[in-house]
């Protein structure tokens, strides 16, 4: 399998439109979310990843899920990779949703392991085995703040073992886990999936980014991607440092709501979230503000 699912990646906010009759009165706005996934790969990243947590999956209905990888893949075509998130509570939920993934032309998926129950090593292995049975290139999703499964770069090189699983989007927030998977797994492409350790990842020789601030910058995202890539680590520094305060709101639990937060403020639609998600209290959003507009600020002073 050629196909490394590695460059920038936006884990794709979902927006939201009005609806009495949906779920918490809103109902997923496929034409603005269409339009999204066209701007950011317009705007030099790689591709897109819907129905990740950032696009709120698990507050989707079935059909509104499928619907959603389905407007990414139409929207984005032959221009940019599609790399579906098919998390499941369980191996069967999983690889129905990377089955779906592959009818609907999807380039890849990421795939939490189990997300409801603490698995044990064997089952996580097994788990991933189900989804890479399906036959598009997996990349697994280390996250182990929110799943308690921590996927250590031993149990990482195991899986990496399993015939399509190809990246592996690690979110532990140590950046020494990117050379400790490349030692123990080094024919899996490692991806930056903390925005506020993309750059120390990058140098470290992480070779994607999974990324949630690029759908506020996109192309400056892509910027960053390609300095640090191509070592030019002065440049680097000075795009990123200015914009970390408003990254490290990625790796905390409004995330969501943050991000859409950032679209809103340079001029994209971001919006509301569905529950459990509610909005951010006062304290949060001046903070929020704050750094979002210091950031904004940096970029226009470039």
């Amino acid at each position: 399998m050629t196909e490394r699912l590695d460059g920038v990646i936006v884990a794709t906010a979902l927006p939201y439109a009005e609806d009495p009759g949906a779920p918490a009165g809103l109902r997923p706005d496929l034409d603005r979310f269409a339009e999204h996934c066209r701007w950011v790969v317009e705007s030099g990243c790689r591709g897109v990843g819907p129905n990740g947590s950032l696009g709120e999956y698990s507050s989707l209905t079935d059909a509104e899920r499928r619907q959603v990888a389905r407007t990414a893949v139409d929207a984005v075509g032959d221009t940019g990779v599609v790399v579906v998130g098919v998390h499941g509570a369980g191996a069967h939920q999983a690889r129905h949703w990377a089955e779906l993934a592959a009818e609907d032309g999807a380039d890849g998926v990421l795939c939490l392991p189990p997300t409801m129950y603490r698995a044990n090593p064997r089952e996580v292995v097994d788990h991933f085995a189900a989804v890479a049975a399906v036959g598009l290139p997996v990349m697994v999703y280390n996250n182990p703040i929110d799943t308690k499964v921590d996927l250590t770069p031993a149990l990482v090189a195991e899986i990496a073992a399993i015939d399509g699983v190809v990246a592996i989007k690690e979110f532990s927030g140590d950046v020494r886990r990117v050379l400790e998977i490349r030692e123990a797994a080094p024919e899996l492409t490692v991806v930056a999936g903390a925005d506020d350790v993309a750059l120390e990842s990058l140098l470290m020789g992480a070779t994607g980014w999974f990324a949630g601030f690029p759908n506020v910058f996109p192309a400056e995202s892509a910027r960053l991607f390609d300095l640090a890539t191509r070592g030019e680590l002065a440049a680097a520094r000075a795009l990123y440092e200015p914009l970390v305060a408003a990254f490290r709101w990625d790796s905390r639990t409004e995330f969501v709501q943050a991000i859409k937060y950032g679209m809103d403020v340079v001029g994209r639609f971001g919006g509301p979230c569905r529950p459990p998600r509610g909005p951010l209290s006062g304290e949060q959003l001046a903070a929020l503000d704050a750094d979002m507009r210091r950031a904004v600020e940096s970029l226009r002073a470039a």
